[in-house]
């Protein structure tokens, strides 16, 4: 009996021994810190953006006006040329034998304007005599006016020929940049047709054609519309930005130039020619870009940084931190962006913490330390948080 209570014993005593032993649970981890920002709130611009193609101010063909062999290409492709400047030369040996056939023609005809005038002259005392008779005279003055009007048409023969032996010489009818000769010398040229021999372009300034949709161009007009009516009054044109294939923004705004008087409606759009300065002449006819301008003005809109926001297939989200620290993930409604931010349309209020940095490891519900931005890492144009506006926590603050 004493041998069970001793063996009893042991066990209890070596139960207490491994259950000391035993190592206590680890403590909960603390809540992850977080990266927030407050949504900041102001008037932000509306712009448009449309896709176009640059032309030419002035895109003029050269062509042969003569038919002749082409014997000089005198510039050089690529280039920019000045008025006056020559740049092709036809063979004026042709011509030039037709200009001296006209005026030989012409000579002939004068003389025999002459002689009918002589003719008249002659005639006329002698009618008054009875010495001719008055059929002789009609006869003779008639003379005389056919030989006028040979001598006219003569006079016109050698215009024209003249004119056609001027043009074997083509001259730049304007200052700019040239393109590829679409002939050679040795060629012939003009043999019934203008053939069509290079084209000049003016690109500085230079136009810019895109097309706005039937429903913006409505949108649009009404916005001006209603200004007028409220007597709002816009100082000058608005300016416009033109953005080319690499992303660069041309130097220069450029300005409203026309719109076309009609829809197309195989687009449905309506064309707007939009003219830039271009000194360097870095923008060509036929390139692609999009021109970019303001249409209106959203009034306290509220904008976070744009690496707060998440997007999954066409679905925007914010990580909201509330009141008691919680995450919570809001799909919001996007609008446009405006530098380093990006404008939230609907799903925030103002004085709501958005988490800005550390989204990846949060889930719905957890609990975080939410620490500000540091000012140092704020994007470009948030305010500090003094600055905060009116109704709007500070980042990290709980209202």
């Amino acid at each position: 009996m004493k041998r069970n209570a001793s063996l009893f014993l042991c066990i209890v005593v070596l139960m207490a021994v491994s259950a000391c032993s035993k190592e206590a649970p680890p403590a909960a981890p603390p809540p992850p810190d977080v990266m927030v920002a407050a949504p900041i709130q102001r008037d932000v611009p509306v712009y448009m953006e449309l896709v176009g193609q640059a032309v030419g101010f002035q895109d003029v063909e050269i062509r042969a006006r003569v038919e002749g062999f082409l014997e000089t290409v005198a510039f050089t492709e690529g280039s920019l040329v000045r008025k006056g400047q020559l740049l092709y030369k036809i063979d004026p040996k042709p011509l030039q034998a037709i200009l001296a056939n006209a005026k030989a023609n012409l000579a002939t005809s004068q003389a025999r304007l002459e002689k009918a005038r002589n003719d008249v002259n002659r005639f006329k005392p002698l009618v008054a005599q009875q010495a001719v008779s008055q059929q002789e005279l009609d006869n003779a003055i008639s003379a005389q006016d056919a030989a006028l009007a040979q001598v006219d048409a003569g006079r016109a023969a050698v215009e024209k020929a003249e004119f056609d032996l001027g043009y074997t010489t083509i001259s730049a009818p304007l200052d700019g940049l040239i393109g590829t000769t679409k002939v050679k010398a040795g060629n012939l040229v003009g043999r019934g047709e203008s053939t069509l021999l290079v084209t000049i372009s003016q690109i500085d300034p230079i136009l810019f054609r895109a097309g706005i949709a039937e429903a913006e161009y409505l949108k649009v007009a009404r916005r001006f519309t209603e200004e007028q009516a409220q007597g709002v009054v816009r100082q000058g044109k608005t300016p416009i930005q033109l953005i080319l294939a690499d992303g660069t923004v041309h130097p220069h705004e450029g300005r409203l130039d026309a719109v076309e008087r009609n829809v197309d409606t195989l687009t449905g759009t309506i064309a707007l020619q939009i003219k830039f300065d271009n000194p360097e002449r870095i923008v060509r006819p036929g390139q692609f870009g999009r021109v970019k301008f303001v249409i209106d003005q959203k009034k306290d809109a509220l904008l976070v940084p744009q690496r707060a926001v998440q997007e999954l297939q066409n679905l925007y989200n914010l990580a909201v931190v509330g009141a008691d620290n919680k995450v919570s993930f809001r799909t919001v409604k996007v609008g446009p962006r405006e530098g380093t931010l990006w404008v939230i349309e609907e799903g925030l209020k103002p004085g709501e913490r958005v988490v800005v940095e550390g989204l990846q490891r949060l889930r719905e519900g957890a609990t975080v330390n939410p620490k500000p931005v540091p000012a140092e890492t704020k994007p470009a144009g948030a305010p500090s948080a003094e600055a905060a506006p009116k109704g709007a926590a500070k980042a990290g603050e709980v209202k």
